[in-house]
């Protein structure tokens, strides 16, 4: 499904789910930034106990960002990855895990989306390219400027796939970002860190649901545990859903459209490549100093509650006088089911269903009249009854006339709108718009940094009065500076587009009228409709696509080699008779290894990420695969108006001719591709102070080649198998910076290990039910919430988790003080130039706002030894929790034996690293400084120092 269309009607919809994040920025101080310090309460008024990654929704934006200019090269990227998951893990701050998961290798079902969107990368990528050198030559020819063209090679966002150097290089790098941390920040130091690279096959957002369930079969799970999951795609929110788990967040950068973007050739905002007319840059403050500056903040974070969004389903799918029992957890696995039909990664969406026109309300209402009917729940723990889906679709299928007869309409009604405000805007507005100085401006945006100032106002105004005798030579349209010479941005006559000269695009299919089936697979699939054993076929297929989607949801992959193979959906109409038809996938069937899906996914421009021979296959006019990769390829708008809506009519790979093909160059592999051509598994990180930590390095001395079950006892309850890493980060030895701008770890106190979940039989069903045990959060929504989601008003989130949190207000004096105060446009030191902990003193962040209740911490740190800077509230798992329902938590296992562990260890368990680079501090003899009391503090010790407390 379409992410910015379903985001859009779900917060429309359901608009308390969302809540702003409260987000601590890093403090600078004598040009030294001072991170957040993450071990403090989280400002949210929440606290989360795992944090799950996403990496493919943060390394896209940071390598190739749209708002603001690319990283240079690859070590910038590698950085800005880095702040990236700092920024994150200092607004969620997690107590227990950090799950880092990128894409690997995929199911063949994905493979096709991903081969579609690499080959539409690959052909707008080098269009754009053309275009762009062909604006530039015209504008140096009529003698306009443009900043020197930069001589470097376009990053190919194609790299971002399992198997390439790219994601190889990215692996080591995490793997050494989280060594740092570990060592040197305290908001890791009782961590477990988990990181799933790429070359763990399964999607990023998959792998974790995989963990979750596996975690959730194992006895000593917790089940109130509190997660978060950071990633824009839209079916995250189905498998929030999925887990049952009932304290389940989403973090995602907000949504904004139209954000403004640098122009290709001027890199100047406001305009695209072919409008760019070739203008020198506008100077942006007094002395050019904001020259740097972005004309938009870095984007802001917010929480998707999916627990408050079980609260509006239950009341939503809450019937009466069912012939069975209504169990809530059922109704909204049904309603994540219905979801699939207005699209996702695997199928395309059905041709009656569009989110835009109210697609999933409508399936909602004909589910609630027809489950009377049905006699139970459409699915049932991953597994779909397809009777009872049949009376679904054919219920929409006897609608589906109406439903194209008022697209059509709609349609004719939003042009006729547009139309008539096009004629509206060209008859209002002044033909002539002034230019230079006396452009007009918006209320209030004259203190912008990109405004002008006259100097001589008067006599600006004078030309202006005297534009029209002047001499021919000087245009009419032309605006002064204030010394008089002819400004290069002068007024112009304003183009105003008449509707009638766009194109529309062409539709043969005209769904709105009678013969729409013929006309639509006849068009598409090249088939008469009258071909029943046809349509029947391309119904079996898409039948057996929702049954592994919804098995790919709630179980994990039902089968590595499946794929709906049409690139166009049936009609609802044609789901009758779908009860009989099988739902069973093959057993035992093996993922693509990494550089062969790089052959199934890749276009041949993007070949120089294979090797020599293999890339030979893509371009050989000879190659008995050469038609896997055309040069260029039609893209069916399929009613929609923009290209990158329509359908690319991309050839599907046949597996068996790409696997015989690959049997002839697979010797060619050198040692380093084979290993980069293998399957690998996740890698566990902890620091010193974590309870596994001296568990882990007795494995290691050992030596012991046999896998080890997990102790869930010192580990949150997490259990699985530990063997040794051939690459492990071991203590004591040096951890080498894989980029050249951030220094080795000299000190090294971490250690990893390989990890395996825990195994089950293939046919094991991982039953989708709330656990026992589980508490549900107390309940947000108020009647009124229902009266704001339902009459369309205004509606704006809260900040935080705390509803009764009061928002400060400052009135325009105070922002008058504080523009004389701060600083305008201050860039730091740049964009990617946070990329270590600085060595300097830092005890802690002394501006933090006191949280309600909390009490003011006298400022007398400067004595504070090493191992009491460690001290601050205790682990999260070692709370009793009071945030998730009246009555005290179980204490489980592993929290009796943490507890006891820390009764043993408490006078030196907390010892931090705290010379410059990470050395340990030099032991005090007399057991305290001078000057320090060691009994009597009337006031709370000072939060966790970590790598910024250096003597």
């Amino acid at each position: 499904m379409g992410v910015p269309a379903f985001f859009r009607w779900l917060s429309r919809k359901y608009p308390s789910i969302i809540v702003n994040c409260v987000e601590e920025k890093p403090k600078e101080c004598n040009g030294v930034k001072i991170p957040v310090d993450a071990s403090k309460p989280n400002p949210n008024d929440v606290e989360f106990d795992n944090l799950y990654l996403d990496m493919n929704g943060i390394i896209h934006p940071c390598t190739h960002p749209e708002d603001k200019p690319a990283p240079k090269n690859e070590d910038e990227m590698m950085v800005a990855i880095f702040e990236y998951i700092d920024r994150l893990f200092s607004i969620v701050r997690p107590r227990r895990l950090l799950y880092m998961a990128i894409d690997g290798v995929a199911p063949r079902a994905k493979m096709n989306q991903q081969r579609s969107r690499r080959f539409r990368a690959s052909k707008e990528g080098m269009e754009a390219a053309i275009e762009k050198q062909r604006v530039r030559e015209e504008i140096l020819a009529k003698g306009g400027y443009l900043p020197p063209e930069e001589i470097k090679e376009r990053f190919d966002s194609n790299c971002i796939t399992p198997g390439t150097e790219f994601m190889d290089n990215l692996a080591k790098c995490l793997r050494y970002y989280i060594a740092d941390r570990l060592n040197n920040d305290p908001g890791w130091k009782n961590l477990t860190v988990i990181l799933s690279d790429a070359s763990a096959p399964g999607e990023g957002e998959h792998k974790i649901m995989d963990y979750i369930r596996r975690q959730r079969a194992q006895p000593n799970h917790d089940p109130n545990t509190h997660h978060c999951l950071c990633g824009a795609d839209a079916d995250l929110i189905m498998l929030g859903l999925a887990t049952h788990e009932p304290n389940f967040t989403i973090i995602r950068e907000e949504f904004k459209p139209n954000k403004p973007k640098p122009c290709g050739l001027c890199n100047q905002f406001g305009h695209d490549v072919k409008d760019c007319e070739g203008l020198p840059r506008e100077k942006k403050g007094k002395h050019d100093e904001l020259a740097d500056s972005l004309p938009c903040g870095e984007g802001e974070f917010i929480f998707l509650r999916l627990s408050v969004l079980r609260e509006y389903l239950e009341r939503e799918l809450t019937m009466a006088s069912l012939p069975f029992t209504f169990d809530v957890e059922r109704s909204i696995d049904d309603w994540v089911f219905m979801c699939f039909f207005v699209g996702n990664d695997f199928l395309p969406h059905l041709p009656s269903l569009e989110i835009r026109e109210g697609a999933i309300d409508r399936l909602v209402n004909i589910y609630k009249n027809v489950v009377h009917k049905t006699g139970g729940y459409l699915t049932e723990s991953g597994y779909v009854n397809l009777q009872r889906v049949q009376m679904i679709m054919l219920a929409v299928g006897e609608v589906e006339d109406s439903i194209f007869k008022k697209r059509k309409d709609d349609e004719d009604s939003f042009r006729r709108r547009q139309k008539e405000k096009r004629k509206r805007m060209k008859r209002d507005q002044p033909s002539f718009s002034p230019g230079g100085i006396l452009t007009p401006h918006a209320l209030g945006s004259r203190s912008s940094p990109g405004s002008q100032v006259a100097s001589n106002p008067r006599q600006a105004a004078y030309e202006m009065r005297m534009q029209n005798n002047l001499s021919p030579s000087v245009s009419p349209n032309a605006s002064f500076t204030s010394d008089g010479s002819p400004s290069p941005r002068g007024g112009i006559k304003r183009k105003v587009e008449d509707s009638d000269s766009e194109p529309e695009p062409e539709d043969n299919v005209r769904l709105w009228e009678a013969g729409w089936k013929q006309r639509y697979y006849k068009k598409k699939f090249d088939v008469d409709a009258a071909d029943e054993k046809f349509r029947r076929k391309v119904v079996q297929s898409y039948v057996e696509g929702l049954c592994w989607v919804l098995r790919y949801y709630y179980q994990g992959c039902a089968s590595w080699k499946w794929y709906y193979p049409f690139h166009y959906a049936p009609f609802a109409s044609d789901f009758e008779g779908i009860a009989d038809m099988p739902s069973d996938f093959e057993k035992g069937t093996k993922p693509f290894k990494p550089l062969e899906q790089l052959m199934g996914v890749f276009p041949a421009a993007s070949g120089n990420f294979l090797p020599p021979s293999w890339r030979k296959l893509m371009s050989d006019p000879d190659s008995s695969i050469i038609d896997f990769y055309p040069e260029d390829f039609a893209i069916d708008l399929n009613g929609k108006k923009y290209a990158w809506q329509g359908v690319a009519l991309l050839p599907f790979v046949d597996e068996r001719r790409l696997r015989a093909a690959l049997e002839e160059v697979y010797p060619d592999l050198t040692p380093e591709e084979t290993r980069r051509n293998s399957l690998g598994g996740d890698v566990l990180f902890v620091g010193k102070h974590h309870p596994l930590h001296d568990f882990i390095l007795e494995l290691y001395k050992t030596g012991s080649t046999e896998s080890v079950n997990v102790p869930p006892e010192l580990c949150h309850g997490i259990q699985g198998k530990f063997s040794l890493d051939e690459e492990a980060v071991l203590p004591d030895q040096i951890v080498c910076s894989p980029i050249p701008m951030l220094k080795d770890l000299t000190h090294n106190a971490a250690i990893s290990i390989n990890f395996k979940d825990p195994q089950f039989a293939e046919d094991y069903i991982f039953k989708a039910v709330m656990l026992p045990g589980a508490r549900k959060p107390t309940p947000v929504l108020k009647p009124s919430d229902w009266e704001k989601s339902s009459n369309g008003r205004q509606w704006k989130p809260q900040l935080g988790f705390n509803r009764d949190r009061r928002p400060v207000h400052l009135d325009p004096a105070a922002f008058r003080a504080l523009g004389h105060v701060m600083p305008r446009g201050s860039s730091g030191t740049g964009v990617y130039s946070n990329a270590a902990p600085p060595p300097a003193t830092f005890q802690g962040n002394m501006y933090r706002p006191l949280l309600r209740g909390q009490a003011q911490i006298p400022k007398l740190m400067s004595n504070m030894r090493p191992q009491d800077s460690w001290r601050g509230p205790p682990p999260l798992f070692q709370q009793q929790r009071f945030d998730r329902g009246v009555g005290a938590e179980p204490l489980l296992p592993w929290n009796r034996m943490l507890q006891t562990q820390n009764a043993a260890f408490q006078p030196n368990q907390y010892q931090m690293l705290a010379g410059p680079g990470g050395y340990p501090p030099r032991r005090d003899d007399r057991g305290g400084r001078q000057g320090y009391p060691r009994e009597g503090r009337k006031y709370p010790l000072p939060p966790p120092s970590g790598r910024y407390s250096w003597n």
